[in-house]
């Protein structure tokens, strides 16, 4: 508290200067700016473990140290925050929070390194688009959302997640033709006796070029099905930990400790898989760069960003701006590592997009008739009891006049 005020002081005497142009900025805009800077964030973690992946780092060894500056971030808000909030620690609660751990941690991240290293990082952000669908489909399943196919947007959600499903298959099941490749237009551009850059030729077979993905060893199917995994066990995090939070209400606390207990998972497996003490080292400035990357602003900024305009905005508003961090991830995906889009790709991530905004309008138009629902229940509720207050008012007021005769015929409303 004290540190708190010193720093509401010493805001507050530099006000006139520091927060002069925060403070003209409507907070709408305030929103939107940091809604783009979180998806250029994540799109930026999209390209970077790409190319960690190209470096040649180690996957559980790139999962392990996120997960350590992730955690390292994490605590110190987490203890210092909720410190009043926090409930005791039981046994029932290590072993829900083991539990979303294994959901949320380790196979979230590992299904989607191994997808993102057999795909490219614009499908790995298309097929994220059907988290909310995937998300609406087990809690209806699990009875924690009812389906209503009698009203618009009972209706507009069921159809959004069968795009979403529709979408997904199309992206694993089809591949198509190569629609746009900025190897191809480069050599295009320049003289045969000149070659393509060096980076373009090593990340060609790595960026999910169908004709270097025999003698490289990916496979775009097995892939795109790794990539439906992490959907999945993303989804299944987010239904798990609506319980969990209400037994719990310290959201902080609740991720440190799934931070925590993933960080377990990870080591437990890294001592069967990599024991090579090589692959604990950095090679690379790149390989060092992309794990500060992912564990400070994957992790940590960006966690900090979208829970703000998740308090601000709402959930919805968060979500509608998933498909520009795909619109971004292509772009970097294409000028960094010349990754070349594929038709079946293109139609997908179309079906995915299209399917998530039917969800979100679904919810949008669910919150508003249930709203108006209750406003309705309340205002009925208050006309009855006016009736029937009406009806006895006569009695009630002359045995209050004759009690208490200097107070008002009503103090209802005082």
């Amino acid at each position: 508290m004290a540190d708190a005020a010193a720093s509401a002081s010493i805001s507050h005497s530099h006000s006139p200067a520091k927060r002069m142009w925060y403070s003209s900025m409507p907070e709408k805009l305030q929103l939107h700016l940091a809604m783009l800077a979180l998806q250029f964030g994540y799109a930026g973690f999209h390209v970077v473990s790409r190319a960690a992946l190209n470096e040649g780092i180690s996957k559980i060894v790139f999962l392990v140290y996120r997960n350590i500056i992730a955690l390292a971030l994490l605590v110190p808000f987490a203890y210092f925050l909720e410190k009043k909030e926090r409930p005791a620690i039981t046994l029932s609660f290590l072993v829900q929070f083991f539990l979303l751990a294994l959901v949320g941690i380790t196979a979230n991240q590992g299904f989607y390194l191994l997808g993102l290293d057999n795909t490219s990082p614009t499908f790995a952000s298309a097929i994220q688009n059907s988290v909310p669908a995937i998300t609406f489909l087990m809690a209806a399943i699990l009875r924690i959302e009812k389906v209503r196919l009698d009203r618009k947007d009972g209706i507009a959600k069921v159809a959004g997640t069968i795009s979403c499903v529709a979408g997904a298959t199309v992206i694993t099941l089809y591949k198509g033709p190569t629609i746009y490749s900025p190897a191809s237009q480069i050599l295009h551009h320049t003289r045969p006796v000149v070659p393509p850059p060096l980076f373009l030729i090593s990340l060609a077979g790595l960026a999910g070029d169908a004709s270097t993905t025999t003698t490289t060893g990916k496979n775009w199917t097995l892939g795109c099905i790794f990539l439906i995994g992490h959907c999945l066990s993303w989804s299944g995090w987010l239904v798990l930990q609506k319980p969990v939070l209400q037994k719990y209400p310290a959201r902080l606390s609740v991720t440190a400790y799934t931070c925590l207990f993933g960080l377990i998972h990870f080591f437990i497996i890294a001592a069967f898989l990599e024991r090579d003490a090589k692959a604990w080292r950095f090679h690379s400035g790149a390989e060092l760069f992309s794990v500060f990357y992912a564990g400070v602003v994957a992790s940590g900024i960006a966690f900090a960003i979208q829970i703000w305009c998740i308090d601000r905005g709402g959930p919805v508003f968060v979500a509608v701006y998933q498909p520009v961090q795909t619109f971004v991830v292509a772009l970097m995906a294409s000028f960094a590592l010349g990754e070349e889009f594929y038709l079946g790709g293109i139609i997908g991530a179309i079906l995915i997009i299209a399917g998530l905004y039917l969800v979100l309008w679904g919810k949008g138009k669910e919150a508003k008739f249930a709203k108006e629902t209750a406003a309705s229940i309340t205002s009925a509720a208050e006309h009855e009891h006016e009736h029937e207050h009406g009806s006895s008012k006569a009695p009630s007021l002359v045995k209050a006049s004759l009690t208490q005769p200097l107070l008002p015929s009503s103090t209802e409303n005082v």
